[in-house]
């Protein structure tokens, strides 16, 4: 792996079209945030399951899993939850008490649909927004960070082939995704160097691309093939993850990231297709906790997804979209081992709409926490610039330790 912009020769994916040069400089602190999104709707009731009530059986005959003690049973959470036994490196995290799940978990908007319940959670608000929250908590805490012309620091990174809308917006943003091109040799990349010395524009994109080549060659240590000889979308994910950890730990690293992953729209055959989809969840968070190494301690992660799922299931052995979910938080610095939030239970009139688990938890609320707890986002920027319009929202309390 390298760091590359989809293999153009900068190195990194710098957002020049838009006036933002990506590159890594003095880090603002010690503490790390990152946020991994769930792509697809997982259900928050099959990943952590709500064995105890009455109804949860009956209500997923065919997909629900044997309660923790048995056969293939579900992980135990102290009592009424039980985790998906595809999810145990995040299990043990949570015995260590630097899990936490928040249960019950919905944005403020109510759509089923996958792009509206995306945007509206990546914008943090109950539409799409041109920019997203990430971004605008990265330019409240840093915002001599705010353009080409306003400093060289970058605190931000996005991993994949494009940055997602959490992470669009005034503040620059890095990015690193793995490339599928031959390696540019050092003569090419020092005769465009001089033939971009002088332009105004690309002139400083390419020398801190090139920095940034140094800085993720010397950072992360990894191999250096494609992305293509990895053997599945687990490995892939993982790789991506740990190359994301080793960068943000170190000490000229940036200090937010976003990932995302796929595969949690679940219509059919649920139990095989939400394990390989939790197994490759689970591979990524090993992966990142060890690219971090003691960074881990400082850091704080959130998990998040556009939507839950139905509290039945479907008659292909799935569900479809629904509403309430779950948030998982993890790190050094979170109060883990707890099952947190107010648990409507899935009686039918306790049912959103008679059909969803009925959120009782504003993921903002999840975020602002963590936001405010950990990287320190002033309550005011939180209700009126991060998440505009969200003064009713106040924080989620005893997330951070």
């Amino acid at each position: 792996m390298r760091f590359t912009r989809r293999g153009v020769l900068l190195g990194l994916g710098a957002l020049a079209a838009f006036g933002h040069r990506a590159a890594f400089g003095h880090a603002p602190g010690e503490r790390r945030f990152v946020v991994i999104i769930l792509r697809g709707g997982l259900d928050g009731l099959g990943a952590v399951a709500p064995y105890a009530d009455p109804v949860h059986a009956a209500l997923r005959e065919g997909i629900a899993l044997a309660e923790p003690g048995r056969e293939d049973g579900l992980l135990d959470l102290g009592g009424r939850f039980g985790l998906h036994p595809a999810l145990a490196g995040l299990h043990a995290l949570y015995r260590r008490g630097e899990a936490a799940i928040v249960h019950a978990v919905a944005g403020p908007y109510r759509s089923r649909s996958h792009f509206d319940a995306q945007d509206a959670m990546e914008s943090g608000a109950e539409r799409r927004l041109a920019d997203g929250w990430l971004n605008r908590a990265v330019a409240t805490l840093w915002p001599a960070d705010l353009g080409p012309a306003q400093g060289r620091s970058r605190y931000a990174l996005a991993t994949g082939q494009a940055v997602p809308l959490v992470l669009k917006g005034p503040a620059a943003v890095a990015s690193y995704a793995p490339s599928r091109q031959p390696e540019v040799s050092p003569e090419t990349m020092d005769r465009l160097a001089a033939l971009y010395a002088r332009d105004p524009l690309l002139g400083a994109v390419v020398t801190e691309g090139r920095a940034g080549r140094r800085f993720a060659a010397a950072t992360m240590a990894m191999d250096h093939g494609p992305m293509a000889n990895l053997p599945g979308e687990r490995a892939a994910f993982a790789a991506l993850a740990e190359a994301a950890g080793r960068l943000l730990a170190a000490p000229d690293g940036p200090r937010v990231a976003a990932l995302e992953t796929g595969g949690f729209d679940t219509h059919a055959f649920q139990p095989q297709r939400l394990a390989a989809a939790l197994g490759t969840l689970d591979g990524g968070i090993a992966a990142l906790r060890r690219g971090l190494g003691d960074a881990w301690r400082e850091t704080a992660v959130l998990v998040m997804t556009e939507f839950g799922r139905t509290a039945r299931m479907n008659g292909t052995l799935g569900t479809d979209h629904g509403t309430g979910g779950v948030a998982f938080v993890l790190g050094g610095r979170i109060a883990g081992g707890r099952v947190l939030g107010d648990w409507p239970g899935l009686g039918e009139e306790a049912l959103f709409e008679r059909r969803d688990l009925r959120p009782t938890t504003d993921l903002r609320a999840v975020a602002k926490a963590l936001l405010a707890g950990h990287l320190g986002v002033p309550r005011a920027a939180l209700d009126g610039v991060v998440f505009p319009g969200s003064a009713g929202v106040a924080p989620f309390r005893g997330l951070v330790g």
